[in-house]
């Protein structure tokens, strides 16, 4: 699709794991919805800040949902409570990693997840009702 709107040039695709990933100097590296689902989602931002030029940033999207249980009842939240006992949750157990965090580990848990490496900036850029997308830096 990329050769047919002529960008071949200009764009390619790869398939690598979250923390192996080729290149670097990168000014964004994204994760859409997905950090929470991975086993090891210390890796894939170790990665990140290792490939992100000086001033690069990470944009990560997750669920706009609470850490607190008892804040998510409502619609959203028990949808995406949901979608975690039967998506998020297996799919990081199954990877063996060190984390299953589900899809509302809210946004402590993974900034000190960026924290241990070197990703120290982790601010809401933007909130919608369903997602919170944050703004992620050494």
């Amino acid at each position: 699709m990329a050769e047919d709107a002529g960008l071949g040039d200009r764009v390619t695709f790869e398939v690598a794991a979250a923390h192996d990933f080729r290149g670097g100097d990168y000014d964004l590296v994204t994760f859409f919805d997905c950090l929470h689902d991975l086993g090891d989602p210390g890796a894939a931002l170790r990665r990140a800040e290792e490939v992100l030029a000086d001033d690069g940033s990470c944009l990560v999207v997750e669920p706009n949902v609470s850490a607190e249980p008892g804040e998510n009842i409502h619609p959203i939240g028990r949808s995406f409570a949901s979608t975690s006992a039967v998506l998020c949750l297996p799919a990081a157990m199954a990877q063996n990693g060190p984390h299953a965090l589900g899809n509302h580990p809210g946004p402590d848990a993974l900034a000190a997840i960026a924290a241990e490496v070197g990703l120290h900036s982790w601010k809401l850029a933007v909130e919608t009702l369903t997602n919170r997308i944050y703004d992620v830096k050494r």
